[in-house]
């Protein structure tokens, strides 16, 4: 296969930043669709991205409002948010040459359709090539050069291996899988488990309640990962376990600092308010409490969840509800 020089990022979010100066530093010649003018004109001055990474220097990337400037590309990352991918696409579709692969880098599931990443782009534009790109990654670990591992997922092994010798560099570690559907899936429930742990915390329920939540969290994954068609060992890897440990595990997490502000008392609406950034897990709770009940699996962590967002229930109530489940086997 031809090696991939040119790279598309569409987003100037933090992570798309971060993929973006990767690529670049991995000898790729990089363009970025930002949707704000400013954070283009930042970026194309070498003056980083004021909104999304404040303070962090950053090489000069060659960045634009204008989604045409990505119609020459190699391959294109999409970066922007799960629940903006549709209009995102649509706009894009007519500037994409013919099998142009698409590595979606969003951790989401589209809350009007119940459609995964891969669907709503071949929905959009069909002539592309899918691909997922998942793993425990914070932007700013990336952007910083520490060592990050990530699963990269599509159906060919030969595109796989081109996208990872494009983007990969030895701090940035991309593992192949042909299965879309777990790398999808992983990344989106993990969201919501997050804010489940950041609840804990706020509460101040103990590293106990904590562990316990992420291995419980952790089967709730698989059920629905293997009701919709994903590997066991994909959702035990990184873009499954391993990003469930990362996420739930900082408060650098936008999902997990979210659910800790909610144990600590604070209204979802304000603590979304007050956000530059999307929180993906807010807007993908009741999309699994959904899916749970089309593909018949348990899910009453994320249920619980949902319940808090929704209004349905207070933080004591929903976590007093987890607790009074009846005992059963593991």
């Amino acid at each position: 296969m031809t090696k991939m020089t040119k790279i598309g990022i569409l987003g100037g979010g933090a992570w798309g930043t971060a993929l973006a100066i990767n690529a670049q530093e991995a000898g790729c010649q990089t363009r970025l669709w930002a949707r704000e003018e400013a954070i283009a004109e930042a970026l194309s001055a070498g003056n980083g991205n004021p909104l999304f990474l404040p303070d962090l220097e950053t090489p000069r990337i060659a960045a634009s409002t204008n989604m045409a400037d990505l119609s020459d590309c190699d391959a294109v990352l999409a970066v922007v948010p799960a629940q903006f991918a549709r209009s995102a696409f649509q706009q894009l579709a007519p500037h994409l040459k013919p099998q142009t692969p698409v590595l979606l880098c969003a951790k989401g599931i589209e809350q009007s359709s119940l459609s995964l990443m891969t669907d709503v782009l071949h929905q959009t534009i069909p002539q592309a090539i899918p691909a997922v790109l998942s793993g425990p990654s914070f932007a700013i670990d990336v952007a910083q050069h520490l060592p990050t591992a990530v699963t990269l997922a599509c159906k060919d092994r030969a595109l796989g291996h081109a996208l990872s010798d494009a983007i990969g560099q030895p701090s940035f570690r991309p593992y192949w899988t042909d299965d879309l559907i777990g790398a999808e899936i992983g990344g989106a429930v993990k969201n919501v488990l997050a804010i489940a742990c950041g609840i804990v915390e706020g509460l101040g329920l103990g590293k106990s309640a904590h562990a316990a939540l992420i291995a419980r969290g952790f089967a709730e994954m698989t059920r629905l990962g293997v009701a919709m068609g994903a590997r066991t060992e994909t959702l035990a890897g990184l873009c499954g376990l391993g990003d469930l440990v990362l996420t739930c595990s900082s408060t650098q997490s936008r999902n997990m600092s979210f659910g800790k502000a909610l144990g600590e008392g604070q209204r979802a609406e304000d603590i979304l308010a007050a956000r530059n950034s999307v929180t993906e897990g807010a807007a993908t709770a009741p999309v699994m409490v959904k899916l749970a009940v089309r593909e018949g699996v348990e899910m009453p962590i994320c249920a619980a969840v949902n319940s808090i967002l929704s209004g349905q229930a207070t933080v004591t109530d929903a976590m007093t509800g987890l607790l009074a489940r009846p005992f059963k086997g593991e």
